[in-house]
C-alpha cells in the first residue's frame, strides 16, 4: 500500500441521483464511491469512505484523520459557504485536503461562491463532475501522498 486517503461527503451528499440532476448528474454516491475505490485500489492506495449530514459527525471524520491519513479529499456541501469549525479542524490536522464539488460552485448563487475551507486546502476541484473526485486522488498522490 501506498498510503491512505479519507474521502468524505457532507450533507445531501447521500441523495446524489436523485437530488437535482440537472445540477448534480444522476450518479449515486455508492457509484462514486465505488469509482474511487477501484482507482485507488489501482494506485495501491487505501480508500476509506465517510458521508454525514451532520458538521459535528464531519469533524470528527475529519480529526480521525490526524497521524491516520496522508490525505483527504472533502465534499463537504453546503457546510462549504459557512462552517469555521469545519475550516479549523481540516487546519489542525495537517493533513493535505482537496475540496471537491461536482458543479461550479462559482457559477451559482453568490451564497455558493464562497468557500471558506479553499485557502486550508491545498486545491479546490469544481464543476467537473465525478472527474473532480478522480482529478483529486490524482493531485494527492502526485503531490502529497507518501
Amino acid at each position: 500500500m501506498y498510503g491512505k486517503i479519507m474521502l468524505i461527503h457532507g450533507p445531501n451528499l447521500n441523495m446524489l441521483g436523485i437530488r437535482q440532476p440537472e445540477i448534480y448528474g444522476t450518479t449515486t454516491l455508492s457509484e462514486i464511491e465505488s469509482l474511487m475505490e477501484k482507482k485507488a485500489d489501482e494506485a495501491g492506495v487505501l480508500l476509506e469512505c465517510f458521508q454525514s449530514n451532520s458538521e459535528g459527525a464531519l469533524i470528527d471524520a475529519i480529526q480521525s484523520t490526524y497521524r491516520r491519513a496522508d490525505g483527504i479529499i472533502l465534499n463537504a456541501g453546503a457546510y462549504t459557504h459557512y462552517s469555521y469549525a469545519i475550516r479549523d479542524a481540516i487546519a489542525s490536522v495537517m493533513v493535505p485536503t482537496v475540496e471537491v464539488h461536482l458543479s461550479d460552485i462559482h457559477s451559482r448563487e453568490d451564497f455558493r461562491r464562497i468557500s471558506v475551507i479553499e485557502p486550508v486546502c491545498v486545491r479546490q476541484i469544481c464543476g467537473m463532475g465525478v472527474d473532480g473526485y478522480i482529478a483529486a486522488l490524482e493531485e494527492l498522490m502526485r503531490n502529497h501522498v507518501r
